[in-house]
C-alpha cells in the first residue's frame, strides 16, 4: 500500500522547501547564469561595461596550447586520484571490517582526515615531500637530484595525486566499510567453510558484491578531483612547474583573477561544468548497467 504526505494547505509544501530552493538558486543557478552571459561577452578588467562578442571566448581557449594542456593535467590527475584513493581505501576496509582486535578504534581513527581542509592537507604535503627539510631530503642526500618537485613536473604531479587521494581515501573508506558490513554474514561464513581463504574471499565474493559503491565513488572522486582540487594546487605547487600542474580550475582562477580575463575564465568553466557532465552521463550510460546483480 502506497502512502503520501498530504498537507491542509496547499502553500504549505512550499513554504518548506523555499529555504533549500532559495540556497540552490542563489549558489548555483545564479552564478552559473552569470557565468554563461560572462562567456558570451568581453567583460571590462575594471568594470565599465561589457560587449557581445558570441563564441569568440570559445574560439580563443579552444585554440590555445596551454589550455588543452591544462585539459590533460586535469584527465591525468582526476584519473590518477581516483584510482589510487579507490584502491587504497578498498584496501583499508576490507581489512577494518575483519573481526580483529582494535578494528573499531583504527575505523574511527581512519574516518578523520577527512575533516582536515585541502589547504592544511597542501601544507602538510607541500612539508613532508619538501627536497630540503622533508623526509625526502634523506632521499636527497644519498642521491643529490633524486626529488625536486619544485623543478620536475612528473614529482610535482607525483605529489599533488598523493595528496589529493589521501584527502579522498577517508570519504571512500566509509563508503567500503558501509558496503562490506551491509553483506551477510552468511555468504562469507558458507565461503570459508568451503575452504575459501581471506584473501579468495575478498577476491571471490567481497569485492564483486561491492560493485555499486565503485561506481557511486567513481563518480563521486572524478567529481571531485576536477572541481575541488584548488586547495592542493594552490597550496604546493601553484600550478608548476612549468605548467605540469596546472589543472583546469586553478588555470580558471589564474586567468580571471591574476589576467583579469573574466569572459575566458567564465568561458573555461562553463567547458569544465560541461566535461563533469560528460564524464558522469558516460558512467551512467555504460558503466552503471554493469554494476548491479538480479
Amino acid at each position: 500500500m502506497e502512502r503520501r504526505a498530504t498537507f491542509r494547505s496547499p502553500l504549505l509544501p512550499w513554504l518548506l522547501v523555499l529555504p533549500q530552493l532559495l540556497i540552490i538558486f542563489v549558489f548555483f543557478y545564479w552564478p552559473t547564469g552569470e557565468a554563461f552571459h560572462w562567456a558570451f561577452t568581453l567583460e571590462q578588467p575594471w568594470g565599465g561595461g561589457r560587449q557581445w562578442v558570441g563564441w569568440q571566448n570559445f574560439q580563443e581557449i579552444f585554440s590555445s596550447s596551454a589550455y588543452w594542456s591544462s585539459v590533460r593535467v586535469s584527465l591525468f590527475y582526476a584519473f590518477g586520484t581516483s584510482a589510487v584513493a579507490i584502491f587504497i581505501a578498498l584496501l583499508l576496509a576490507l581489512f577494518i571490517d575483519r573481526e580483529v582486535r582494535g578494528s573499531r578504534g583504527w575505523g574511527v581513527a581512519l574516518i578523520w582526515p577527512y575533516a582536515i581542509a585541502a589547504p592544511a592537507i597542501g601544507m602538510i604535503f607541500r612539508f613532508v615531500f619538501d627536497p630540503r627539510a622533508g623526509v625526502f631530503s634523506a632521499l636527497n642526500a644519498l642521491w643529490p637530484g633524486a626529488w625536486n618537485p619544485a623543478l620536475n613536473g612528473a614529482h610535482a604531479m607525483l605529489m599533488l595525486i598523493l595528496a589529493g587521494a589521501w584527502q579522498l581515501v577517508a570519504y571512500n573508506f566509509v563508503f567500503f566499510l558501509a558496503g562490506l558490513q551491509s553483506i551477510p554474514r552468511s555468504l562469507t561464513e558458507a565461503a570459508a567453510m568451503d575452504g575459501a581463504g581471506p584473501m579468495r574471499r575478498m577476491r571471490d565474493l567481497q569485492v564483486p558484491l561491492l560493485a555499486p559503491t565503485f561506481f557511486f565513488l567513481v563518480v563521486i572522486n572524478l567529481t571531485d578531483s576536477f572541481t575541488n582540487s584548488f586547495g592542493l594546487v594552490d597550496i604546493m605547487t601553484a600550478g608548476g612547474p612549468a605548467r605540469a600542474t596546472e589543472i583546469m580550475v586553478y588555470k580558471i582562477y589564474a586567468d580571471g583573477f591574476k589576467g583579469l580575463d573574466y569572459s575566458g575564465a567564465a568561458a573555461q568553466s562553463i567547458v569544465l561544468m560541461g566535461l563533469v557532465i560528460l564524464l558522469t552521463v558516460i558512467q551512467f550510460r555504460f558503466v552503471e548497467r554493469k554494476m548491479h546483480y538480479r
